[in-house]
């Protein structure tokens, strides 16, 4: 069962109605900031993850100072 191209036009008609078509920028630029704030926090998560990664990692002839101070 899908939907044809009438039955979407008089859904959009009837959230138009609604919620108003100002309401429904303000909605849709308020996903828009949210979704790009997750990927980029997601983005964030990642690159400490490869940080706390490679905090582990001795390179040959690499000194690491924590180790050497105490």
């Amino acid at each position: 069962m899908g939907f044809s191209v009438w039955n979407l036009l008089i859904i959009l008609v009837i959230v138009l109605l609604l919620f108003g078509a100002k309401r429904l920028r303000n909605i849709g630029g308020d996903l828009g900031a949210a979704v790009k704030g997750f990927k980029k926090s997601m983005k964030d998560e990642g690159e400490k993850v490869e940080d706390k990664q490679d905090e582990g990692k001795v390179i040959e002839g690499e000194v690491n100072k924590e180790k050497s101070e105490k």
